[in-house]
């Protein structure tokens, strides 16, 4: 009962101040989802004729990328048999055909930047710019109406237009997304929660391709922006990573000269020395958002390895051991606030302290258990029609464990000279789909916290 009021003044508290959040830029990676949802006998033929034991060596391991059907469908498995997401560049063409013959049930907004722009812009009305490598007509019509922004220059003049008064004929960049719901079997191997597996086809995201508009005038652009978001770097290679993430920080510069907070959405990065790349750059950032496998991996380039695989060996995952791992990246990199999401609860590490930090997670646990229920959130309204979810019924071991080790009260404590915050997830039984979710959470929780501070209802 406690959670349930908590989570209706939080709601209100952010929908009352949402106005305050300012402009938001976003970028990089927009692209298009289409989405399959597996089905069991398709995916065991497919299986067998691939080759299974091929195949199966894959679900133990992922491949840095993916050059072969076997390397696909394995990676498929991997993500089925832990019931977590993950996403990896597919390199060969004829991986890329195969795909586009299995085909897809629906075509979708995708990449954290669109999947973001449609959320903030669209369904909560604040206004952002963002960041479109393509921008194709059928990349533009995904967009929703409202304050949604591209640059464009026209005779020398930088203008900000809605995306579909852009359209060209630029390509489509193709995300293939599997999805599978909890309980979902393909021989012995069962799902234990929904997810999906992200096959990226396309070789924009993949190296980090910046616009022209926004190489030239970038300062221009964020003349009028109080938030940046930051995402798609998790398909990086060494091979590619140098003159992309110079850009980043050229941006970071301009944006921290300029007093904007940056937030990080990171994502699985499968290569190494990316990870450690973007590691040396966060401490540039304000804060930064992963979950449990993004955060071990961290952990692993940190030299932290005990602490990753306890990161990985526990459902649902060990607080203690997620509060020590954030603690250990805030010392190392000076980042402010970490934000982590599991199933089941969210924690924000802060190096400033107030309740609006936990609201602003309330808010984006409710948001993203109306996307899961209802497919698409039209309004922020709609959002009041997550209360009714119930909240994650294990949620109070890990409330227990928190408060025997840091006196957690009320989803408050102080760690260290740091506040943790905590709360726990409402859970959809039958999630309509898990698209989208984590970047649903994050933006909504960044944004949601701004608002707040400016607002000062707290």
């Amino acid at each position: 009962m406690v959670w349930d009021n908590l989570y209706a003044s939080a709601f209100e508290r952010v929908r009352g101040n949402i106005s305050n959040a300012g402009r938001v830029l976003l970028a990089y990676n927009t692209n298009i989802d289409a989405v399959k949802y597996l089905e069991r006998k398709d995916l065991e033929k497919r299986v067998e004729s691939a080759g299974k034991d091929e195949v199966l060596r894959y679900a133990d391991g992922l491949p840095k990328r993916i050059e072969n059907i076997p390397q696909l469908l394995g990676s498929i498995l991997w993500s089925i048999k832990r019931g977590k997401a993950a996403e990896l560049f597919v390199e060969s063409c004829s991986t890329r055909f195969y795909m586009r013959q299995w085909g897809w049930d629906e075509l979708r907004m995708g990449g954290q930047v669109g999947i973001m722009a449609n959320l903030l812009g669209g369904v909560y009305g604040v206004p952002v710019i963002a960041h479109v490598p393509q921008l194709s007509g059928l990349q533009a019509s995904l967009f929703k109406d409202g304050p949604i922004y591209v640059p464009k220059v026209e005779s020398g003049k930088l203008k900000l237009v809605h995306p579909k008064e852009f359209a060209g004929d630029e390509e489509n960049c193709i995300h293939h997304i599997y999805e599978f719901p909890r309980g979902f079997t393909v021989f012995d191997l069962e799902a234990p929660r929904e997810n999906r597996f992200i096959g990226s086809a396309d070789d924009y995201n993949s190296n980090v391709y910046v616009r022209p508009e926004f190489r030239e005038r970038f300062e221009e652009i964020v003349e009028s922006v109080e938030l940046a978001i930051i995402s798609g770097l998790q398909a990086l290679t060494k091979e590619n990573y140098r003159e992309p993430l110079e850009i980043v920080e050229e941006h970071l510069k301009v944006l921290n000269e300029k007093g904007i907070p940056a937030h990080l959405e990171f994502a699985f990065t499968p290569d190494e020395t990316v990870r450690k790349a973007i590691l040396d750059l966060l401490g540039k950032f304000w804060s930064v958002g992963l979950n449990e496998v993004e955060l071990a991996s961290v952990m692993e380039v940190m030299g932290e390895k005990g602490l990753a695989e306890k990161l990985l060996s526990h459902d649902p995952v060990d607080p203690v051991a997620v509060t020590e791992a954030m603690l250990k990246l805030a010392e190392k990199t000076g980042v402010k606030r970490i934000h982590f999401h599991t199933y089941g609860y969210y924690l924000a590490l802060t190096d400033y302290k107030g309740e609006f930090v936990r609201d602003a997670l309330l808010f984006s646990a409710l948001a993203a258990a109306a996307k899961a229920k209802l497919g698409d959130v039209s309004s922020i309204d709609d959002i009041v029609k997550a209360m009714d979810v119930p909240v994650n019924e294990k949620v109070k071991a890990v409330e227990d464990a928190l408060s025997k080790e840091y006196g957690m009260k009320d989803g408050i404590a102080e760690v260290n000279s740091y506040q943790l915050a905590f709360v726990p997830t409402k859970i959809v039984a039958k999630p309509k789909s898990t698209v989208g979710i984590g970047d649903t959470i994050s933006s909504s929780a960044f944004v949601g916290e701004f608002a707040l501070r400016r607002g000062k209802t707290f």
